[in-house]
């Protein structure tokens, strides 16, 4: 089910990567990691507000993501690698999480929930972070416990997350470009473009 983990995380959530077929050939995790540190920074922490900061996912979630990546279930929009060596070079994440085995998908995911997840500092508006937590509680917090702040959740990291990268991801999901557990579709058909708004500034706000 899984394909190719290690290289799939090279850029995440939609970033940009470069295919690294190195972590099967040359078994080294190092190598990989070095490969995805270059969109998401070091130790999976980011500081791209468009990429999102992957150290301290859970590594079932992780997984999970690049292997619906490789089976292209998830947007790939055309990114560009931000740092490293492929500086500039255009690729998609559906692109880049090919080519890889189970196993390697499991050692970089496992890799990174090691990592401790470090909120983006950003601005935020006090009054809709007020509005947006009432929100999370009502909407959200059943499933993204503690403010999504939980890795348990196997659902990503809400809390302290981009805000530009967060704003992506319900862009798809409202679009219908992303598929969602049939649990949250109602929830999120009932947010306005306020409301949105209100959560993003309210996990932004969360340090």
């Amino acid at each position: 089910m899984f394909g190719r983990l290690s290289h799939f995380l090279t850029c995440l959530i939609f970033i940009s990567g470069t295919s690294i077929a190195l972590f099967s050939s040359a078994g080294s995790v190092d190598e990989a990691v070095k490969n995805c540190n270059s969109c998401h920074g070091d130790g999976g922490v980011s500081s791209h507000p468009d990429v999102p900061t992957i150290g301290g996912y859970s590594a079932y979630y992780l997984a999970e993501t690049l292997a619906l990546y490789q089976g292209k279930e998830r947007p790939c929009p055309e990114i560009t690698y931000p740092e490293g060596s492929k500086k500039g070079q255009k690729t998609t994440m559906c692109q880049e999480s090919q080519g890889f085995s189970e196993d390697d998908f499991e050692a970089i995911a496992a890799y990174y929930e090691e990592k401790d997840f470090v909120p983006a500092k950003q601005e935020t508006k006090a009054d809709l972070a007020a509005k947006g937590e009432k929100l999370h509680q009502a909407k959200c917090e059943k499933c993204h416990e503690d403010g999504g702040s939980s890795p348990d959740d196997d659902a990503g990291m809400l809390a302290g997350q981009w805000m530009p990268y967060l704003k992506l991801q319900f862009d798809d999901y409202l679009s219908g470009k992303r598929a969602m557990p049939e649990k949250m579709e109602p929830k999120m058909k009932e947010l306005s473009a306020e409301d949105v708004e209100a959560l993003l500034n309210y996990y932004g706000s969360l340090q």
